[in-house]
């Protein structure tokens, strides 16, 4: 499809600086036969007992920092996106023109970084001088959380975000892009759903900057995702695999967790346990094969997460419920409200099979 049919208008004043607070106040925009506009806290009621809601429980690592190039002393920022040895790691830099293989770039004392390679669109893979627990107490120290660049902040971030850009599930450090909707939930709430009759599984997908990075080609099937690692338990996949089987449904919190149980199923539809990288591209006629449910945040327009959604319920279906929120104030992107959608099957039926890209390291 053409890249420019997930196109919209999107002033800027609707992209959300700052979250909701208390995270439940959010509102939430229910998508079914009709639209309702209810909040967040109204969640547990557009749950079924036997319901199966599954999180994603990686964590952001403060990820962004600010360097020095050696010897010019010219500022660089440099967001780790994905380690790629003990060492070495994947980032985004800018301005990335302006680096070359052998140059340093200096952090702080005793923490700096060779560029040993330059790729495209401000990909520089970097040699770092930290690595393993040496390199996450540096981040601690040194490093903001990398917000997305529609989120605005100056070089030290802010203190703030710290906590703001955390889910409630956050446990296994990998990620450099929240899943966002998963911002919204709160314990009280969590406690509701489950007390509606409603499991609660978690998987693991540490998300990427790619979830943000620009669409650049004119169509879908030229675009290449960035590949995430991912994990889904034995104990998860089976759990998820009997809800479906008494009739319950998957709901997703989040395009993360969506992308990961179908990067996981069979051909049977079942989750299988997963571990590994995934590079699945979700588009209009991907036909789903476990989620049923998706709740997630409203997104930018020519967006990989933009694509999703119009496959999970329809292109112009979305382009409806996006015309009724900014008519209605609803807040976008990740520190924004949400939406709950329903699959539409007549997107799914229509198709022969599932679409989309993915490269598997393991499974296990």
């Amino acid at each position: 499809m053409r890249v420019s049919d997930f196109d919209f208008d999107l002033p800027r004043r609707f992209i959300a600086q700052r979250p909701a607070a208390p995270r439940d106040s959010a509102r939430l925009l229910a998508v079914g036969r009709q639209f309702r506009d209810l909040g967040i806290a109204d969640l547990p009621g557009l749950l079924n007992p036997g319901d199966i809601m599954v999180i994603n429980d990686t964590r952001v690592i403060p990820a962004r920092l600010i360097g020095r190039r050696q010897p010019s002393g010219g500022k660089i920022e440099v967001t780790l996106i994905k380690p790629g040895g003990e060492n070495a790691w994947q980032t985004l830099a800018r301005p990335a023109r302006k680096l070359n293989p052998g140059d340093r770039i200096f952090f702080a004392p005793g923490f700096d970084a060779e560029v040993t390679a330059r790729g495209d669109g401000g990909e520089v893979t970097l040699a770092l001088s930290l690595s393993g627990n040496g390199l996450m107490a540096a981040l601690q120290t040194h490093g903001v959380m990398p917000l997305p660049p529609y989120i605005k902040r100056g070089d030290k971030g802010d203190p703030r975000d710290t906590e703001d850009y955390q889910t409630l599930f956050a446990d296994k450090p990998g990620a450099v892009v929240a899943p966002t909707a998963g911002l919204h939930f709160t314990p009280a709430l969590l406690e509701t759903i489950k007390a509606a009759g409603v499991g609660v599984e978690r998987l693991t997908l540490h998300v990427g900057a790619g979830t943000f990075l620009p669409v650049k080609a004119d169509d879908t099937d030229d675009h290449r995702m960035h590949a995430e690692w991912g994990e889904i338990t034995a104990t998860t996949a089976a759990a998820v695999n009997a809800a479906k089987d008494q009739g319950g449904r998957v709901i997703a919190v989040g395009s993360t967790v969506l992308r990961l149980l179908e990067a996981a199923a069979d051909g049977d539809g079942l989750v299988n346990p997963f571990s590994g990288e995934t590079d699945i591209f979700i588009t209009p006629g991907y036909r789903f094969r476990i989620v049923d449910g998706l709740l997630t945040n409203f997104h930018l327009p020519c967006s990989t997460l933009f694509m999703l959604v119009a496959a999970f319920s329809g292109l112009q279906t979305m382009k409806a419920v996006y015309e009724h929120a900014k008519a209605a104030g609803y807040r976008f992107y990740s520190y924004g409200d949400a939406c709950f959608l329903e699959r539409s099957n007549q997107e799914a039926e229509r198709t022969g099979g599932p679409t989309g890209k993915q490269q598997e390291v393991s499974k296990g």
